[in-house]
């Protein structure tokens, strides 16, 4: 059974940084894409970023307030994915989900329904 646990939400002041960290088992992702997605409050899931363990495939969300040039995802190993998150803002404020496809489609999906396995959700809190 694949599980994915999340790790590293809280409480920061806004420019703050927190780096979240998601470990997967059950499974081997080393080819599959593994990302971050988040959902503020009355708000829809969104995607943030994902990549490909050792392949240099890398997207991040490409929105109004986008975390480009803030958040930096990375892959330590094929089963995990942190995401660094740099001068956080208020909105920001979300639940943070890790989420692992299991076979790759020859493009880094955006989208939450080409996941196919998530983890819990972790908090993160920006305040001002």
């Amino acid at each position: 059974q694949v599980q994915l646990v999340e790790s590293g939400g809280g409480l920061v002041q806004a420019g703050g940084s927190l780096k979240l960290s998601c470990a997967a088992s059950g499974s081997t992702f080393t080819n599959y894409p593994m990302g971050w997605f988040r959902q503020a409050p009355g708000k829809e899931r969104e995607f943030v970023a994902a990549t490909i363990w050792n392949s240099g495939l890398t997207y991040y969300a490409d929105y109004t307030n986008s975390v480009k040039g803030r958040f930096t995802i990375s892959r330590d190993n094929a089963n995990t994915v942190s995401l660094q998150m740099n001068s956080l803002k208020p909105e920001d404020t979300a639940v943070y989900y890790c989420a692992a496809e299991d076979g790759y489609r020859g493009h880094v999906s955006r989208s939450q329904s080409d996941y196919n396995y998530w983890g819990q959700g972790t908090q993160v809190t920006v305040s001002s």
